[in-house]
């Protein structure tokens, strides 16, 4: 009786579980449904709750300080920010998903890469909403790659583009003159000052990306492959590139390669030390802080390379499954992509990441705004970083990064 009982029970779990998932769907189909002016009109007066990373202080004050009081002025929305790491709100929206619970207490969530596919494949998201916003519409379109792909995870409208940091190199202009501006010259800068050049380890986000950009050269540019899912013949033809590349410079490395630091942390050090001329990071305007607390020296300026170009990193907004007030979610993410809140949100002063907004489709005055802003004579202009701006490659590439450069480099 009690086995009978028990299966009695779970059978009418995955009923209600079904039911409630139905129930979610048809509702969200009908917020989809509606028009912009209706879906504004509707999110007026109520409260938006934002599950978001909260581990840095000028993030923080931009949502507190710039963005909180514009929405609750121009919108009477309340944005409340609720800080959490990721992978704690994955996991309360995989136990609400489970328990059938659908209304839920999570309206926007700050999500990217694995986090998006792992949310996109256990239909934890509300739906494909992007199209619904005027300001994606206008500045951004899904055309754009970092609107088609989230490292190789296809986002079908699932979640908006909001902010975008680029892979720069920074070096010692009172050391070096002209900084390299191919791959090829950068191979021929590292044998003309031996020591000077390293990378972090591959296991470092960074050190990988480092790699990274010797796939998309070995690969010929092709980031519209690249930027989907892992394309082993791409892997094949690029693999003799990459290893030879890596191989030509090691003796001329620091410590002749014999040993790579663990992090970016500690190549910032070296750099900082002056044992090595250049360092590398994946924010844009980075060094600008450490120029000022006098970590980096003052000479610091930044450089891409123009060949392959610079691989960028998107992270995004989407709305759960069950979420309470989608309309108000909508609302509130469209207004994060508007052209005042993306520059606000450039100011170093604030947050200092790089804007969605494609540059060329923004007015002449907004233009203007971007060029006026102050982010330090380090940082490269706007229109450099979106000239040379690649996507993010699938998470596939950095896992066949992580295998195969140990075999391939450090046992050599």
């Amino acid at each position: 009786m009690k086995l009978k009982s028990l299966l009695l029970i779970g059978m009418l779990f995955l009923i209600v579980g079904c039911g409630n998932d139905n129930v979610n769907k048809v509702e969200n189909e009908d917020v989809l449904s509606k028009q912009w002016g209706e879906i504004e009109s509707s999110a007026k007066g109520t409260k938006v709750n934002l599950f978001m990373w909260g581990g840095d202080e000028g993030i923080n004050q931009y949502i507190d300080e710039w963005a909180t009081p514009r929405l609750q002025e121009e919108y009477n929305i309340t944005l409340n920010r609720q800080p959490m790491n990721t992978e704690e709100f994955m996991q309360k929206l995989l136990t609400e998903k489970k328990a059938g619970k659908n209304k839920g207490t999570i309206d926007v969530i700050w999500i990217n890469g694995a986090n998006f596919k792992n949310a996109k494949n256990g239909d934890l998201l509300f739906g494909s909403f992007t199209n619904k916003l005027p300001n994606f519409n206008e500045y951004i379109s899904s055309t754009d790659q970092n609107a088609k792909f989230d490292q190789g995870t296809k986002i079908e409208g699932l979640e908006a583009p909001w902010g975008n940091v680029q892979f720069v190199f920074n070096y010692d202009s009172s050391k070096i003159d002209s900084p390299p501006k191919t791959l090829d010259e950068l191979k021929q800068w590292i044998i003309d000052h031996p020591g000077k050049f390293t990378y972090p380890n591959v296991s470092d986000f960074t050190g990988n990306t480092f790699v990274k950009h010797l796939l998309v050269a070995g690969a010929g540019g092709n980031t519209d492959i690249l930027a989907k899912e892992v394309d082993e013949d791409l892997l094949k033809k690029s693999e003799d590139y990459i290893w030879g590349y890596l191989s030509d410079i090691k003796a001329s490395l620091w410590r002749r390669g014999e040993t790579y630091p663990e992090s970016l942390t500690k190549l910032d050090t070296l750099y900082s030390q002056g044992e090595v001329w250049m360092t590398m990071g994946f924010n844009s305007a980075r060094a600008e802080s450490l120029i000022a607390n006098g970590t980096f020296p003052e000479s610091t300026k930044s450089f891409i390379l123009e060949q392959p170009g610079s691989i960028s990193n998107t992270h995004y907004l989407s709305i759960p499954f069950n979420s309470p007030n989608p309309e108000g979610a909508m609302t509130v993410i469209n207004f994060l992509e508007s052209p005042e809140a993306q520059i606000a949100k450039m100011d170093p002063d604030m947050w200092g990441e790089g804007t969605v907004l494609n540059f060329n489709k923004l007015s002449e005055d907004n233009q203007k705004k971007i060029k006026s802003l102050d982010r330090g004579e380090s940082v490269l202009s706007p229109e450099i970083l979106n000239q040379y701006k690649l996507p993010d490659l699938d998470t596939g590439y950095t896992e066949w990064i992580n295998n195969e450069w140990a075999n391939r480099v450090i046992e050599k």
